[in-house]
């Protein structure tokens, strides 16, 4: 794991988010994804620069949508500065599934 994704991590595990379930490297067809909230049909990915419009993230994400997932995006630098506004927006997604993420 990154840092990011560790430091996301430890706010994830154990139900320590809101009570929300979520998986760690969880494969998803022929992807593993960051992390998954099965139920709320989410998945957060945690992404460093090299992510910035990229096409295979974006065909990566058609699939994961095809298989019922919402993909929410963060930066690497989202996680580091700003953990709890991070936390927030994961719990606004799991909440409200209407939601669509905005990357």
């Amino acid at each position: 794991m990154t840092e990011a994704e560790g430091r996301l991590w430890q706010e994830l595990r154990d139900r320590r988010l809101d009570g929300i379930k979520f998986r760690r490297q969880m494969p998803v067809g022929k992807y593993v994804v960051d992390f998954a909230c099965v139920e709320a049909g989410l998945v957060v990915e945690i992404d460093g620069s090299q992510h910035a419009e990229s096409a295979s993230d974006i065909i990566r994400g058609a699939e994961l949508k095809a298989r019922g997932f919402r993909v929410l995006r963060f930066w690497n630098d989202d996680v580091l500065k700003d953990l709890n506004g991070v936390c927030d927006t994961i719990i606004a997604y799991v909440q409200d599934v209407n939601l669509q993420p905005w990357r």
